[in-house]
C-alpha cells in the first residue's frame, strides 16, 4: 500500500486522514491562541495580505477550505463576498461557528467537507480559498484537481501556507526554534505537545515553492505564482481557471 507523511512518518492515506482529524479536533478551541504564540501574531498580518490578494467582491461567492475558526472567513466577508466555510473537521468549525456568532458576522454557510472529494458541482465558485490546511490534506493532488472542478471558468485559487525559507541565517534559528519551543508551547498552553510536533514537521514535508506550483500547474491552473513572505517561510499560491 502506498505510504503518506504524517510529520516525519510515513503512515498510511487511511491513517493519516484519521490522524490529522484527531490533531486538529484536540487543538480546535486554542488553535487560533497557538497561531498567535507560535507566529509572535504574525499569522495575522499574513492573513490580511492573503485575503487583499483574493479581492473578495460583493456578490461573488467564495469558497474557503479548511476554514475552520473562520479567519479567513470573516476578513473575505468584509468585502461583502458570500463564503462557503468548508472543513472536513466538524470540531473546527463549531468554534467558527460560534465566534461567526459572537460577532455577528452574516454571509457564512458552513459545511463539513473533505477537500479530495467536495460535494458541490462543477463551477460553484468565483473563488477558493486555502490557509495553513492544503499541508494537511492526504492527497493533495487530488485537492488541487477538486479545487479547479468547482471553480467557475474565470475563477482564481489562493492557498496561504507554510514553505522554506531561502534565507540561510534566518532558516536555521526558524528550525530551531519550531522544532523545540513549539511543541513545548503547545504542552504548555494546549496540554498538547505531540499535536503540534507534527503541526511542525508537517511544514517540513510540505513540498517547495517550485514543486508546489508546478502541481498547481498540473491540477490545470494557469497564470499560477509563487509569492514568498520571510524569505518564502510563508507563501501565497495562486493560479487562475480559464
Amino acid at each position: 500500500m502506498d505510504k503518506v507523511s504524517f510529520g516525519f512518518e510515513e503512515v498510511s492515506p487511511d491513517e493519516k486522514t484519521e490522524r490529522v482529524g484527531a490533531v486538529f479536533s484536540r487543538v480546535a478551541r486554542r488553535y487560533d491562541l497557538m497561531n498567535d504564540l507560535m507566529s509572535g501574531g504574525l499569522h495575522r498580518p499574513w492573513k490580511d495580505l492573503f485575503v487583499r490578494r483574493v479581492r473578495p467582491r460583493a456578490g461573488e461567492t467564495i469558497l474557503d477550505m479548511a476554514g475552520g475558526t473562520g479567519d479567513i472567513a470573516f476578513r473575505l466577508a468584509r468585502g461583502g463576498a458570500r463564503v462557503m466555510v468548508a472543513d472536513i473537521n466538524a470540531d473546527m468549525l463549531a468554534v467558527g461557528e460560534e465566534r461567526a456568532k459572537r460577532r455577528g458576522i452574516q454571509g457564512l454557510a458552513w459545511s463539513v467537507q473533505n477537500a479530495e472529494a467536495l460535494g458541490f458541482a462543477d463551477a460553484s465558485f468565483d473563488a477558493y480559498t486555502i490557509a495553513f490546511g492544503i499541508r494537511n490534506v492526504t492527497h493533495i493532488d487530488r485537492a488541487l484537481v477538486e479545487a479547479h472542478r468547482v471553480l467557475k471558468i474565470g475563477g482564481r485559487f489562493f492557498c496561504l501556507e507554510f514553505s522554506t525559507t531561502t534565507w540561510p541565517g534566518f532558516a536555521r534559528l526558524y528550525d530551531a526554534y519550531s522544532l523545540n519551543v513549539v511543541p513545548k508551547l503547545g504542552k504548555a498552553v494546549a496540554r498538547d505537545e505531540e499535536s503540534y510536533r507534527y503541526l511542525v514537521e508537517s511544514i517540513r514535508r510540505f513540498p517547495p515553492m517550485a514543486r508546489f506550483r508546478a502541481m498547481i500547474e498540473t491540477a490545470g491552473f494557469t497564470q499560477t505564482k509563487a509569492e514568498p513572505i520571510l524569505g518564502g517561510l510563508v507563501a501565497i499560491h495562486s493560479g487562475w481557471k480559464v
